[in-house]
């Protein structure tokens, strides 16, 4: 059953809504944690867990666990077909982690979940949020016809936020909306399986990430993504896009599947005791591999945050919050768009910028501050703690 009253009420089982609660379950803080899924999905979308982000896990003991079962990619590169066009050193970064860690989403929140249930937090699930209305002390929260009483309110509930739709908080951006098509494949390929590739295409671009066990994740843009890709879907995107000389061979495709997104970002995090995180206040394009990371950042200020309101804070500390997260996700908004933008260029000003990179690639300041911005490591001075 459902408690009848809770400090935080986190909205949302995903790895924002798990970080959140885990960083409040530390402090001692009483959190419940729903989704409306009646099962955590093996699949999903996100495949790296950059350094600053797992700078910030380990905060919250969520680091080494998660580390143990993922590939360490030590550099990143831009890639035009055969042509490596930048070469972006991890190894090299002022961080316990010099590297972007390549790991399913699904391993992510099973490291989440299985350190929850160590300290006595369980998902509940499925469970479904229907209204909310302010009170005195808080919120009184709907939940499949179940009254719970909350101080606080995360909404870690994605995309389409249900949080954010009952607090009247608007999500504005760009109509434009971009396709994009994902699958976990077996390949036979020559490209190194300790490092993460961007392909610059015409057509849009293509990452192509290497995860344990020989997967290899595929992201591409696409005009219209098929729901149900296949081996010969997969097989013409790298044909279309990546290596030429000794193209990849699709010889499994283990998963495959579609998401659209359009640029958007909340008018605020934060409406009184309603407070939002991850996709439920920003989405974006996944190019550079900042969605889940950026999430989890939030995840664990807003935790930080809370636990040190109920402990007898100042309520400024979650303006501060919105204050400091905001920006952050309107920063990581435009990178995206603009790596998008990069890959997508005309055939005529594709030239200028492969030289471009090259140059930039030459550069050693240069290629630190690309490996900052990507790793998130530009982001640690912002941010207290």
């Amino acid at each position: 059953m459902l408690p009848t009253s809770t400090d935080v009420l986190v909205v949302g089982a995903g790895p924002t809504g798990l970080a959140t609660a885990l960083t409040l379950a530390r402090r001692g803080v009483r959190v419940t944690v729903l989704d409306q899924v009646a099962d955590p999905p093996v699949t999903s979308r996100a495949a790296v867990v950059h350094a600053y982000t797992l700078e910030v896990l380990d905060r919250i003991g969520a680091a080494a666990p998660l580390v143990a079962q993922g590939v360490r990619a030590p550099r990143f590169t831009v890639r035009d077909r055969d042509r490596v066009l930048l070469s972006v050193p991890f190894h090299e970064l002022p961080s316990r982690y010099p590297y972007a860690l390549l790991v399913s989403q699904a391993v992510t929140e099973d490291v989440l979940t299985a350190q929850l249930v160590d300290l006595g937090v369980r998902v509940r699930r499925p469970c479904r949020l229907t209204g909310l209305s302010r009170t005195g002390e808080g919120v009184l929260a709907q939940v499949d016809g179940t009254e719970v009483r909350a101080r606080y309110v995360v909404g870690a509930d994605g995309l389409h936020s249900t949080v954010r739709q009952l607090a009247g908080i608007g999500f504005t951006g760009p109509a434009d909306e971009e396709s994009f098509v994902l699958a976990d494949v077996r390949v036979r390929s020559t490209l190194p399986r300790d490092e993460a590739a961007l392909f610059l295409a015409r057509p849009g671009p293509l990452v192509w990430a290497p995860l344990p066990d020989g997967v290899v994740r595929l992201v591409a843009a696409v005009a219209t993504a098929p729901a149900d890709p296949d081996a010969a879907y997969l097989q013409a995107l790298l044909d279309e896009r990546g290596p030429t000389r000794r193209p990849d061979q699709v010889t499994e495709v283990l998963w495959g599947s579609r998401f659209r997104v359009r640029h958007r970002i909340a008018d605020t995090f934060r409406s009184g005791p309603v407070l939002l995180a991850g996709d439920a206040g920003h989405v974006h394009s996944p190019a550079g591999g900042q969605g889940m990371n950026l999430g989890i950042c939030d995840a664990v200020a807003l935790g930080t945050a809370l636990a040190d309101v109920l402990d007898g804070g100042p309520e400024t500390a979650l303006d501060d919050y919105n204050a400091r997260q905001r920006p952050m996700a309107e920063d990581v908004l435009s990178f995206a768009a603009g790596l998008t933008r990069m890959a997508t260029l005309s055939q005529a000003r594709r030239p200028a910028r492969d030289v471009l990179l090259r140059v930039v690639g030459a550069v050693p300041p240069a290629r630190r501050r690309i490996a900052l911005r990507l790793s998130g490591l530009s982001h640690r001075e912002r941010t207290p703690g």
